[in-house]
């Protein structure tokens, strides 16, 4: 019960800096997909960021376990394909589309609606797509560390240390 309200509040805290950040705005989303504005790039990378050292700090406190998905890579390419799809018709991924709906933006209504839909083909489609598509390039359960053989407090810094030197050129960049 403890973890839920952590993550109640850890939820809450990152749907505040969503806003506080302006990544909701439809002017961040076009930015990110013109690849001129890459205020929310470094916004979710520093999310990863932070959620990496977080759970397996928890992890190495006994707290949580790990519970990975397959890396089936027609599943990612396939569903990859059509988050980036609806995110460039629709201007909203799916989470900033129910935080601009908080903000009052209607427009990001259809996007949550084509959510449902989407999620309903897909629970109609997936006796078939378990057989085909969920077949292709599939990996089993790995993690970065697990593939290199190393703990993940070797593959941790590494991760901070690129994305700072990502930040560092965006910012140099001005983007």
């Amino acid at each position: 019960m403890k973890l839920l309200i952590y993550g109640l509040v850890t939820g809450i805290a990152f749907g505040f800096l969503l806003q506080k950040g302006r990544v909701l705005r439809y002017d961040k989303q076009l930015g990110a997909l013109r690849l001129i504005d890459m205020t929310i790039v470094k916004f979710m990378f520093s999310s990863v960021l932070v959620a990496m050292v977080g759970i397996y700090l928890l992890v190495e406190l006994g707290q949580v376990e790990l519970d990975i998905k397959k890396t089936i890579l027609g599943g990612n390419i396939v569903g990859g394909l059509l988050f980036g799809i609806g995110w460039g018709f629709l201007g909203y991924c799916p989470g900033t589309a129910v935080g601009a709906v908080g903000e009052g933006r209607w427009d990001a209504l259809w996007g949550i609606a084509g959510m449902l839909v989407g999620a309903a083909l897909f629970a109609e489609a997936f006796p078939l797509l378990q057989r085909t598509v969920l077949t292709w390039g599939d990996f089993g359960k790995i993690t970065v560390p697990q593939a290199l053989g190393v703990s993940p407090w070797l593959v941790i810094p590494v991760f901070i240390a690129g994305g700072l030197l990502l930040f560092w050129f965006l910012e140099k960049k001005n983007l």
